[in-house]
Parts: structure tokens; sequence; C-alpha cells
């Protein structure tokens, strides 16, 4: 069974295996507004924990996607490229932006999980 972590950043990551799935939480979508468009790391590219590893902007703001663990890209969502509002109408699933085979599990050790994230967004105000 995957697992959901998620980040300060407002990135979620779903572990399955050693493969993690990268998207921006329904937070992050709801606050940047109408997403026109979606930038991924290119297959075979590697990402490091707390790096750029993309940007996504919206109609009010261009942000950055910061990679939550550190790997090889190994799939990007294509369909984003033609349909960002993916991002907006699922953000943590059909929305998602990158794979990545991790090369450092530990990483998702400081990583929260979901009751945590949800306690975080409410302290953010």
């Amino acid at each position: 069974m995957s697992k959901v972590y998620y980040t300060k950043e407002h990135e979620w990551v779903r572990v399955d295996g050693d493969v993690a799935t990268v998207g921006i939480t329904a937070h992050a979508a709801e606050q940047l507004g109408d997403i026109v468009f979606v930038e991924t790391p290119p297959v075979g590219s590697s990402v490091e924990k707390g790096g750029e590893s993309g940007v996504v902007e919206s109609v009010k703001a261009a942000s950055d996607v910061y990679a939550p663990v550190s790997g090889e890209v190994v799939e990007v969502n294509e369909e984003l490229e033609a349909e960002p509002a993916k991002v907006n109408e699922s953000p943590e699933d059909a929305g998602w932006f990158y794979k990545v085979k991790m090369s450092d599990a530990s990483g998702l050790d400081d990583l929260m999980d979901e009751a945590a994230y949800k306690a975080f967004v409410e302290a953010e105000g």
C-alpha cells in the first residue's frame, strides 16, 4: 500500500516501493487559482531533495516546485502540457507532476503525514 507525505512547500509525495509520485497539494492549487502552465523535469534527469524541480504558473503567479525526495525522474505527466487545469481539478491524483526512483528513502523522514500537514496549513492561517 502506498503512503503519502507532505512538505512545508505544499508538495505531496506518494510512495510505492522505491518510486515516489510528486505533485502539489489541493491547498496549493487553491491558493494559486487557475493553473495555466506546468513545467516538469525531463525524464532521466536527477532531482535533489529541496531543489527546484519544476514550475507551476497560474493566472495569479508563478511558483517553483521543489523535490520532496532525491532520485531519477522516471516518468512525467505529459497530459499536463495540454491540460494544466488537471492540477486544479484533481491536484492529488490525476494532476500529479512526475515520478522519481528514489536514491535515498531516508529523505522521507522529515516530511509530514496528512494529519500533520492539515495542522500545518491551519497554523499558517
